[in-house]
């Protein structure tokens, strides 16, 4: 049995469903997407559809289809590609938002890791926070608060990790770092190509890109206004948010069960007396 992990599909259907011709898949062989599946791409629904309706497929979440599903709770506004993800979804936006809504962070196979962003160094993988292994603004703005080298120099899982969420060599061809971290986006929606990994061979499959889908999306729905639903809070909300605000908490219980015993002492102290 073989598994075929995909980098960053971005609604580009037709060189999906070619790199599965190319890499010569078998009933039974799984098929895994790094995430970020949706948005930009001339077909998201049809790459979203795939993952729900085949067998022997997953799809992790990516820092895309995260944003997709907090837009949804009202927690962000969606960017640009999502509204148009959104117009291309139709009604069955709704579907695909409790779909997305379940998808897995990480996936532990036999031979390595799959995530979508990032991987923190010296945590174990239940402790990861989940901005940093989708890869969002926060989870990269934690990683270089911390340390001054790039996140995959510092790996120090027990697997190979493979990811996608950034082209890391800015070509057509994946990034590989010391055969321990495998950068499989290779941009196909902007042009380059679509990359793939097949398990436990670690050989890369690659289809080129058929055309800059993002650049002529871009265009095409340059003038289109996309109503968005109304927020009940449009601040971006982050893990670092979180736990400033549940640290905050903390503090006032501190300081209201201080000024409650002080109460109280003056109380029985007045009494006494």
């Amino acid at each position: 049995m073989q598994t075929l992990v995909v980098g960053d599909i971005h609604g580009c259907y037709d060189e999906f469903q070619a790199l599965l011709d190319k890499a010569g898949l078998t009933e039974g062989d799984a098929i895994i997407s790094v995430g970020d599946c949706v948005d930009r791409g001339p077909d998201t629904p049809a790459v979203l559809r795939f993952f729900q309706e085949k067998p022997n497929v997953l799809l992790i979440m990516g820092n895309h289809e995260r944003k997709h599903v907090r837009a949804g709770r009202h927690e962000v506004k969606l960017a640009r590609s999502q509204k148009i993800s959104r117009i291309q979804f139709g009604e069955a936006y709704p579907d695909a938002l409790a779909f997305m809504g379940e998808l897995p962070l990480f996936l532990d196979l036999p031979e390595a890791l799959v995530v979508h962003g990032y991987f923190e160094p010296d945590l174990p993988l239940s402790q990861q926070r989940a901005t940093v292994l989708c890869g969002t603004m926060g989870g990269d703005k934690h990683l270089r608060a911390l340390f001054d080298r790039p996140w995959y120099e510092l790996y120090d899982g027990g697997k190979p990790l493979l990811v996608g969420h950034h082209n890391y060599s800015n070509t057509d061809q994946p990034f590989v770092y010391r055969d321990r971290v495998f950068g499989l986006d290779t941009d196909c929606v902007t042009g380059k190509a679509l990359t793939g990994l097949l398990l436990p061979s670690f050989k890369i499959v690659s289809v080129p890109s058929r055309a800059n889908y993002w650049a002529q999306i871009r265009k095409t729905h340059s003038e289109t206004k996309t109503p968005s639903p109304p927020a009940r809070n449009e601040v971006e909300w982050s893990d670092n948010d979180e736990e400033r605000l549940l640290h905050l908490i903390s503090r006032t219980i501190q300081r209201a069960n201080a000024i409650l015993l002080e109460l109280v002492l003056n109380q029985s102290l007045t009494v006494y007396l």
